[in-house]
């Protein structure tokens, strides 16, 4: 898809969100067109035209005076205040859990617990049947959340995957599947990407902070994903290492809505519906098998690779994105067949060119890393400093699960 297809089509699926939520509007734009159009074929019913064109005009200039109110009923103001986690306390039903905060990159969740559960375990899922629908308080605000969002950005409304359970270890029993539903990308913008946002409403001045009103529990603690109601979309990222033990990291632009200019990880994006189902059709029935899939459709899209480019990915980590309304991010570590020489003059695929300016080789020892932070260096001090200073936290929270694995295979 070229870039000027990608453009028409992410301005169709804007406005095909805001019609599909002010389609009165619309409806009286239309009776108006028709008023017109009815006027100029035949005179015998000029008068009933006239009238109806009169009553389609005044129906279309009180919804637009009325929409204009409402969106002018918001104020938004971006919180430039590092996420409080001294504030929100993990949730009580994890195992022990942390926060690690990167300045200017954001704060994740992480439980090493729950990563060496991922190493072995094998989480089966289920896929609700009816979609992902935003709750009223967030519905509200969707019309004038998106165009906010979109500003200098394409954002197109793709089908993703979300996520209602949580990856916990079992005590001793086979943990109760993960139930996934499907969404649209726009039901992400408008619930957990107000993380950052704080909404206040002109006529009340009351104040709407996504963090307390949908983040936080009753007992005052991080809600588990499985109470939450935000789309919670699934964060697919895997670090991907030639056969010489080269990183490939890829180089974002300006246009990613998410950590634009930073080195993502070699493959990164969101599940998918299709990564739902194997080549034949068949309904996966684990969650490893499924964000495997999700991470390597990504690595190809993303860095130019052939599936039979990619020997082996594994699931290695878990985390929350606290600033995206504590989203699920999965991370994995992938080994490729081929080799430096082979990756370095690939390019995306057409789709992903405005958002990938290419691929970046860098040496990472992965054992090295594992070793320092077992033994209490920082991520920022484990890390080379090109990666720690470039690196968007994705890559970051990505290498750091995948050295913790590779120093537990030592």
């Amino acid at each position: 898809m070229g870039k000027l297809t990608r453009r028409a089509r992410a301005k169709a699926d804007y406005f095909g969100f805001i019609g599909a939520r002010e389609w009165p509007l619309a409806a009286s734009g239309l009776g108006v067109l028709l008023g017109v159009v009815t006027i100029l074929p035949s005179a015998v019913g000029i008068a009933l035209s006239v009238v109806a064109l009169g009553l389609g005009i005044t129906t279309f200039t009180r919804d637009v005076r009325l929409l204009r109110r409402r969106w002018a009923g918001f104020e938004f103001t971006t919180i430039a205040a590092p996420f409080p986690t001294d504030d929100l306390p993990p949730p009580a039903a994890y195992p022990p859990s942390g926060y690690l905060a990167v300045p200017a990159r954001g704060t994740a969740l992480v439980s090493a617990a729950i990563d060496r559960d991922l190493w072995a375990a094998q989480h089966t899922i289920t896929v609700a049947e009816e979609p992902y629908r935003l709750p009223p308080a967030l519905k509200a605000t969707a019309p004038h959340v998106l165009p906010l969002r979109a500003r200098g950005r394409l954002l197109f409304n793709g089908p993703v995957v979300g996520m209602h359970g949580d990856p916990l270890p079992a005590a001793g029993a086979r943990p109760a599947p993960i139930r996934l539903h499907r969404a649209r990308f726009f039901d992400a913008v408008c619930s957990n990407e107000l993380g950052t946002l704080r909404i206040t409403r002109g006529e009340t001045g009351e104040e709407y902070d996504l963090r307390k009103a949908e983040l936080t529990d009753s007992a005052g603690a991080l809600r588990t994903l499985s109470s939450s109601t935000l789309t919670d979309l699934v964060g697919v990222s895997t670090v991907a290492f030639t056969t010489d033990g080269k990183l490939v990291t890829v180089r974002q632009s300006s246009l990613n809505a998410a950590s634009g200019l930073l080195l993502a990880p070699s493959g990164s994006g969101s599940l998918e519906p299709r990564d739902l189902r194997t080549a034949d059709g068949e309904p996966r029935r684990l969650l490893h098998d499924a964000v495997r899939a999700g991470m390597e459709r990504e690595l190809c899209e993303e860095s130019g690779l052939r599936p039979e480019d990619v020997h082996e990915t594994r699931l290695v980590g878990f985390a929350r994105w606290m600033e995206r309304g504590a989203k699920p991010e999965f991370f994995g570590l992938t080994e490729l067949a081929v080799d430096s020489g082979d990756v370095a003059g690939l390019r995306p695929v057409s789709g992903e060119r405005l958002y990938s300016a290419g691929a970046t080789l860098f040496d990472v020892d992965l054992a090295a890393v594992g070793a320092a932070l077992a033994a209490g260096v920082p991520l920022s001090g484990a890390l080379p400093r090109r990666i720690w200073e470039d690196g968007s936290l994705p890559l970051l929270l990505a290498l750091r699960a995948a050295a913790a694995w590779h120093a537990a295979q030592s």
